[in-house]
């Protein structure tokens, strides 16, 4: 089917969806922690899976906006390029990656996934194909489209750029032993490009204790002495520790995350060498652990464990903040209090294009900030409920000038999340592109859960 004989039938589908009932989309795999009513999807997302068009020599790619990035990197590596900024988890969309917001450890060069976005035909919730870009007459849509999670509507076609790779990554792990002196030199090499002397093309950092973190550092190579493997029995975050220096294959440095969902596996017994051995590596990957939340979550497995144990109820965390990088170490003190999660993610970012504005998730243009994604559980102390970490986590970033972003759980007032996320111009957006409220509002998905 031609991509206008699959617009026009996405098209007669949501008119088809009568009028107060839910429209979801239908597709195969999630990267959502947000608890919804369930219903079944209503459109269908395949039709818009795949590579429409590769221009090599203008670094750029026409792609379906259900593509997953394994897919798009696939399409793109052979020809020595890939999308400015990979999310780390496989089955990630493109336009889940720019409706949601994503992030990897070139976007201290090169911002978010939707900055690198150079026009996007988008369906609207009144059931319109629109096509935005920087400047025509949906330039507010384009710039309102990122963090609207799907309410505004569905992107079906993005035009991207891409980024020349050479075939290996150099790394290096740098050992630090407190948070203020790796973030000085995380700030000075997001400023300068460069440690001792080699270029820097990727960071990011990985915190495993007050008095134990480190700066991983990338940077492209023609030529590698030897490379590593991490999709075997060696577990890549394992490594940071005890190497200073690795090669890994562009494809390998790209995905290290995703076999073991950055440190996620261990709750499933992957990293347990004797099981491991036994666990097919085709499982292990992001979106099967992701199965196995999914079934634990319907069988209540861990908290029937815990009760029978004797343990306090505990309270599923995850989370991915952005706070200005002075404030990381504030930040991290507060959540190993709270929580007591390790390891912790940290990744800087800078907006791409000082410019810029992207209305419902707007950062400091001049400001560098710091990712910190954490993802596991904490015990309750008695008489508190669900929402007791979540919350104070919550006030704590918007304490330290940072936000949240959405795709897990949230549970701010709707006064306050307007505020947060700029409720006036996503009226006006929703009013344009969705009068009649087909779609849910950002506060409806997100927040309370619909």
């Amino acid at each position: 089917m031609e991509y206008p004989q699959r617009v026009q039938a996405l098209r007669q589908q949501l008119t088809q969806v009568p009028p107060g009932a839910p429209v979801r989309l239908r597709k195969k795999t999630s990267n959502l922690f947000r608890p919804r009513a369930k219903v079944r999807g209503t459109l269908d997302a395949e039709l818009f899976n795949g590579v429409f068009a590769l221009d090599v020599a203008a670094r750029t790619v026409d792609v379906g906006g259900m593509t997953t990035y394994e897919d798009l990197v696939a399409a793109t590596l052979p020809h020595g390029l890939m999308p400015l900024v990979v999310p780390q988890l496989k089955t990630i969309t493109l336009g889940g990656a720019v409706t949601g917001l994503g992030i990897e450890s070139s976007s201290f060069r090169v911002g978010c996934p939707h900055e690198s976005v150079v026009e996007m035909d988008i369906l609207t919730g009144n059931a319109e194909l629109v096509t935005a870009t920087p400047h025509n007459e949906h330039a507010d849509l384009f710039y309102g489209f990122p963090n609207s999670y799907g309410t505004l509507g569905y992107a079906l076609r993005l035009k991207i750029e891409l980024a020349p790779v050479k075939q290996f990554v150099h790394l290096r792990h740098v050992r630090f032993d407190n948070v203020l002196s790796m973030v000085s030199v995380m700030n000075a090499i997001c400023l300068d490009g460069s440690y001792d002397d080699e270029p820097v093309d990727f960071i990011d950092g990985t915190w495993f204790s007050a008095a134990e973190c480190y700066l991983s550092l990338g940077t492209f190579s023609d030529t590698a002495p030897h490379v590593s493997d991490y999709t075997g029995q060696r577990i890549y975050y394992r490594s940071i520790q005890t190497k200073r220096e690795d090669w890994l294959t562009i494809h390998d440095y790209i995905w290290r995350w995703d076999t073991d969902w950055f440190w996620c596996s261990r709750a499933f017994g992957a990293q347990n060498p004797r099981l491991r051995r036994l666990w097919p590596r085709r499982y292990r990957r992001s979106d099967f652990y992701w199965k196995l939340i999914a079934l634990n979550r319907r069988f209540r497995i861990a908290e029937r464990i815990e009760a029978r144990q004797g343990l306090p109820r505990s309270e599923e965390i995850v989370q991915d903040i952005e706070v200005p990088i002075e404030n990381v170490n504030d930040f991290l003190v507060f959540l190993d209090k709270q929580t007591g999660i390790e390891p912790v993610w940290l990744c800087p970012l800078k907006q791409r294009d000082p410019g810029a504005v992207w209305d419902l998730y707007k950062f400091d243009a001049s400001r560098l900030y710091v990712n910190i994604g954490f993802w596991s559980s904490a015990f309750l102390p008695e008489g508190e409920q669900d929402g007791y970490h979540n919350r104070a986590i919550e006030e704590k970033v918007a304490e330290l000038g940072g936000r949240k972003s959405l795709y897990s759980t949230s549970f701010y007032p709707e006064d306050k999340f307007w505020e947060i996320y700029d409720g006036s111009t996503y009226g006006g957006l929703k009013q344009k592109y969705d009068p009649a409220s087909r779609l849910l509002n950002l506060y409806q998905k997100t927040v309370a859960r619909l």
